[in-house]
């Protein structure tokens, strides 16, 4: 199927679902703050998904909240110049979630509990998006403290987070639970692109340009079913080709969705896992674009894409899209879907040239 065909169709497929809305300024122009459309993409998240006390609620999962919904939170903050809601973020996620033996974050906090924060354990993904987030702030707003904040983290990231297999860093998901006797496990979608240039500037001690070209490499070999589509968990192995994780269903879904975003954000937009998901993506024009697809058989979901999978999509399928060709918020029916939204916008606004 050829690029263009492709488009056509993904974008005929998501008509319904678009919002008209004025363009967010150029990639050039990432330090000015966006225009007031962008800023009312970004009001409408704040006032569905984030608490007056600085927590981001995830309402499709019993309203917990996340180190990766913070890190998210304080980036998209810091990105659209909103330096009152980035502290009200920074300080509910340091009093919460904040691990008092190192820089990193607690993964998970549920309400109605004796005790929210229940498992101690870090999520990768979360902790790069807040160093991300506090080096961005750190810089735009002039506060050196919020920089060296980043950097404790990145340290700590390094030291706990990463491994070597086959002479190759791999980024753990988190520093306890996922090394297992001759194999690791690994999600592809904690591979932050876009972040990597920007901490390996910060923390140039780190290994972040060599999990870049590594986490290329494993996407490259990590491709599974009828669409050579990444899967959400993965199992590595010294010696061996990687395979999907034992313990989760093996499928390209709600987390591996986060991969083709990445690639797109960072540039990478022609890297083979990025074109086999819109390959996959544009494969149901008649029946509309499945939410997953079963690598056993390539069962496809039973139910069709939610509006913030179909912004990724949309980002996919065409290299110049900008703000004005995806979904708006308001359409997204919880905070995933809306986060993937505006994460997407955010995505279309800075990308460098596809390569």
């Amino acid at each position: 199927m050829s690029g263009a065909f492709g488009r056509r169709s993904l974008l005929a497929l998501s008509t319904l679902m678009l919002a008209a809305t004025p363009r967010l300024p150029g990639h050039a122009e990432i330090r000015s703050a966006p225009t007031p459309t962008g800023l009312e993409q970004w009001e409408e998240f704040k006032q569905r998904f984030i608490a007056p006390i600085g927590r981001v609620v995830d309402t499709g999962n019993k309203d917990c909240s996340h180190s990766e919904g913070q890190g998210w939170g304080l980036l998209l903050a810091a990105s659209f110049d909103d330096q009152a809601a980035f502290d009200r973020i920074l300080s509910w996620t340091r009093a919460e979630l904040r691990r008092p033996y190192d820089s990193l974050t607690a993964w998970s906090w549920k309400p109605n509990r004796a005790r929210p924060v229940e498992d101690s354990n870090n999520a990768t993904d979360g902790d790069l998006f807040i160093a991300w987030a506090l080096a961005r702030a750190g810089r735009r707003w002039g506060r050196p403290a919020l920089v060296e904040e980043a950097r404790a983290i990145l340290r700590d990231l390094d030291r706990l987070c990463v491994r070597e297999v086959d002479g190759r860093p791999v980024l753990l998901p988190a520093a306890f639970g996922f090394e297992h006797p001759g194999y690791l496990v690994v999600n592809p979608s904690y591979y932050v692109f876009p972040a990597f240039p920007a901490l390996a500037q910060l923390h140039p001690q780190g290994r972040w340009m060599a999990l870049y070209e590594g986490g290329l490499d494993l996407l490259r070999q990590a491709r599974f079913g009828r669409w050579g589509l990444p899967a959400d968990w993965v199992r590595l192995a010294s010696g061996e080709r990687p395979k999907p994780a034992w313990g989760w269903p093996p499928r390209f879904s709600y987390d591996a969705i986060r991969v083709p975003l990445y690639l797109n954000w960072a540039g990478l937009g022609e890297e083979p896992a990025a074109r086999a998901a819109l390959s996959f993506w544009t494969a149901f024009p008649q029946s509309g674009m499945p939410a997953w697809t079963d690598f056993r058989g390539d069962s496809i979901a039973p139910y069709t894409a939610d509006p913030g999978m179909r912004a990724v999509a949309l980002l996919v399928a065409d290299p110049e899209a900008r703000t004005t060709d995806l979904p708006a918020v308001r359409l997204a029916p919880h905070y995933y879907a809306a986060a993937l939204t505006l994460l997407s916008r955010l995505a279309a606004f800075e990308r460098p040239p596809q390569v």
